[in-house]
């Protein structure tokens, strides 16, 4: 017997097709899919879940001071003359980043190579281009997925039974984190 569903596809699309509802299912929370896809997506989802647990607070916080762009009431950067050329003005900022330990950087890259990246466009559709911003997968996993699973072992989805699908009557269900 074969240790996972094979789904009716190629090896490369069925991977792909996890991939895509296990991104999804962590970011929105809950998707609707046939009772077999989400059988093996929430084996996928759960193992990412408990790499963001165990690996949540293994990280230093240190201080930094960065060069940051002076910017004028309209946004733009101001710049100033010298020696014939226009410079940019810079300010000094003390910084507050987290470096993560070895260990946290090895999830963090497994995370990443399971999920796809997610962009986050705005709510009217306006400025689209200028105001998406990427969302950092792993970071969310640990800060929102780490703390909120912390004392839980396991079984962080649920399946819901929705009944059958109007075209072909497959079992629907939708699959939500607890």
């Amino acid at each position: 017997m074969a240790g996972y569903r094979k789904l009716g596809r190629a090896s490369s699309q069925r991977k792909a097709m996890l991939r895509t509802l296990a991104t999804q299912l962590l970011y929105h929370g809950k998707i609707t899919t046939t009772e077999t896809r989400a059988k093996e997506v929430r084996r996928v989802a759960e193992k990412l879940v408990t790499l963001a647990v165990k690996e949540k607070d293994n990280f230093t916080t240190e201080t930094v001071t960065a060069k940051v762009p002076q910017k004028d009431k309209d946004g733009k950067r101001i710049k100033e003359e010298q020696n014939g050329k226009k410079v940019t003005l810079f300010n000094e900022v003390e910084k507050s980043i987290k470096k993560d330990s070895p260990s946290r950087l090895v999830a963090r890259r497994k995370i990443l190579s399971v999920l796809y990246p997610v962009t986050e466009t705005p709510a009217d559709r306006r400025k689209m281009r200028s105001e998406s911003k990427r969302v950092d997968m792993a970071t969310l996993m640990f800060d929102k997925y780490g703390d909120r699973y912390a004392g839980r072992n396991g079984g962080y989805t649920r399946m819901v039974k929705l009944g059958p699908r109007r075209g072909d009557a497959a079992p629907m269900v939708m699959l939500e984190m607890v």
